[in-house]
C-alpha cells in the first residue's frame, strides 16, 4: 500500500514567493543580480588564492578558497530553479528532482558548517600557537579537514534524504517554499511523521546548533588568551569577518532546523538570507576586511591590465 501510494505524486508544486507576472519579474532581475554576484565574487576569490603564491600556500587562504567554492555550490543547487520559475507560472518540480535537490541542498550546506568549523580551529592556531602555526596546520591536514567537511555532509545528506524518501506521497503537492527541503516536503507526507521530525531535527538542529557553539567558543577562547589590547585589536580584525559569516549563515540555519516543523510566515525569507544571501555576501565580506586578498586581487588586476596592453600592441 505503502509504495503504491509514494507513485500518486509524480509532481510537486513551488509555492515560491507570488503569483503576480509584474512582482515576478522584478524579482527575476534582483535574484538573476544576486546569482550573477555571487558568482563573479567567489569566482574572483578562488582565482586570486590559485594565483597567488603567498595566498595559495597559506592554510587560511586554502580553506577561503575552498568556501568560496562551497558558496556556489550551495547557491546553484536552489537559485537556478528559482529564476526559471519566476517565469513559469506552473512551478512544477519532478519528485525525483525535488529529492536531488533536497540531497545536495543538505550535502553542500553542512559541508560548509563543518568547514567553517575547521576555519575556526585554523584561527585558533594561528592566533594562540604562532610558532606552531604551520606544523599543526600543513597542507596534508588541511586536505583531510576539507575533505572530511565533504564527507560529514555527505553522510548527513544521505540520513536527511533516506528519512524523507521513505515517506509515502500521495497529496497534497504544494511545497511551502521556492525550493525543495525536509521541513516542507515531510509534511505533504500521508503518514505521521511525528519520530521522523523528531529524527530530523535531532540531526539537523544538532549539526547546526552544536557547530555554532564550537565556533562562537573558539573565537572567546581566542579573545581571553590575549591579554593585550593591541593583540586583541588584531585578533578582532583577522576573526571579524569569520564572525560575521558565521552569524549570517548560522542564524537562519538554527531556526529553520532546531526547532520542530511548524510552518511561519518568515521561513521564506529567512531561506533566502542563508540560500542566496550568505553566499552573495561572504566575498564581499572577506575582501572588505582583509588587506592581504585586496593586495592579492590588485596584483591579479594589474597583470591582467598588463597583459591585455601587450596584446593590443
Amino acid at each position: 500500500m505503502d509504495e503504491n501510494q509514494t507513485e500518486v505524486v509524480k509532481d510537486f508544486v513551488l509555492a515560491g514567493f507570488s503569483q503576480t507576472p509584474s512582482i515576478e519579474a522584478g524579482l527575476f532581475v534582483l535574484f538573476l543580480f544576486f546569482y550573477v554576484s555571487t558568482w563573479v565574487g567567489n569566482v574572483l576569490i578562488m582565482v586570486t588564492v590559485a594565483s597567488d603564491n603567498y595566498l595559495n600556500s597559506s592554510p587560511m587562504y586554502f580553506l577561503l578558497g575552498n568556501l568560496s567554492f562551497l558558496d556556489l555550490c550551495y547557491s546553484t543547487v536552489t537559485t537556478p530553479k528559482l529564476l526559471a520559475d519566476f517565469l513559469d507560472n506552473d512551478k512544477l518540480i519532478h519528485y525525483d528532482h525535488c529529492i536531488v535537490q533536497l540531497f545536495f541542498l543538505h550535502f553542500v550546506g553542512a559541508a560548509e558548517m563543518f568547514l567553517l568549523t575547521v576555519m575556526a580551529y585554523d584561527r585558533y592556531v594561528a592566533i594562540c600557537r604562532p610558532l606552531h602555526y604551520t606544523t599543526i596546520m600543513s597542507r596534508g591536514l588541511c586536505c583531510l579537514l576539507v575533505a572530511a567537511s565533504w564527507m560529514g555532509g555527505f553522510v548527513h545528506s544521505t540520513v536527511q534524504t533516506i528519512l524523507t524518501i521513505r515517506l509515502p506521497f500521495c497529496g497534497p503537492n504544494q511545497v511551502d517554499n521556492f525550493f525543495c527541503d525536509v521541513p516542507p516536503v515531510i509534511k505533504l507526507a500521508c503518514a505521521d511523521t511525528f519520530v521522523i521530525e523528531l529524527l530530523m531535527v535531532s540531526n539537523s538542529g544538532l549539526i547546526s546548533t552544536s557547530s555554532f557553539v564550537v565556533l562562537v567558543s573558539s573565537y572567546s577562547t581566542i579573545l581571553v588568551k590575549i591579554r593585550s589590547k593591541e593583540g586583541r585589536r588584531k585578533a578582532l580584525s583577522t576573526c571579524g569577518s569569520h564572525l560575521m559569516v558565521v552569524t549570517l549563515f548560522f542564524g537562519p540555519c538554527i531556526f529553520i532546523y532546531a526547532r520542530p516543523f511548524s510552518t511561519f510566515s518568515v521561513d521564506k525569507v529567512v531561506s533566502v538570507l542563508y540560500n542566496v544571501i550568505t553566499p552573495m555576501l561572504n566575498p564581499l565580506i572577506y575582501t572588505l576586511r582583509n588587506k592581504e586578498v585586496k593586495s592579492a586581487m590588485q596584483k591579479l588586476w594589474d597583470k591582467s591590465g598588463l597583459t591585455w596592453k601587450k596584446q593590443e600592441t
